[in-house]
């Protein structure tokens, strides 16, 4: 998934129509109600978001900066941007301290 860290000023309109996952201990997503669709990635302490690029109207004014779980990207994709590749990302908060 192609997402943007938008930090935790997020407001949706609609907000009836968003159900939420508990994905892990620490995360949750967030997806339409009606469709399915994925709106969200967000750290249960803090409230920082991760949206969707396709959720923005337009996607020219961004860049591919980092990769993460690298190691374990599919063979048949590469990207010819350099970046910073992780292969491991903490997303959890409460292990970086």
């Amino acid at each position: 998934m192609f997402a943007v860290e938008v930090g935790s000023d997020v407001d949706f309109k609609g907000a009836e129509h968003i159900a939420t996952f508990g994905s892990s201990e620490w995360a949750e997503r967030g997806f339409c109600k009606q469709c399915g669709t994925h709106l969200f990635y967000r750290l249960k302490e803090g409230g920082l978001y991760a949206l969707p690029i396709g959720l923005f109207d337009s996607a020219d004014d961004w860049a591919l900066t980092e990769q993460i779980f690298i190691d374990q990207k599919p063979a048949f994709y590469s990207f010819a941007e350099k970046t910073e590749q992780l292969r491991k990302r903490c997303t959890n908060p409460a292990a970086a301290a």
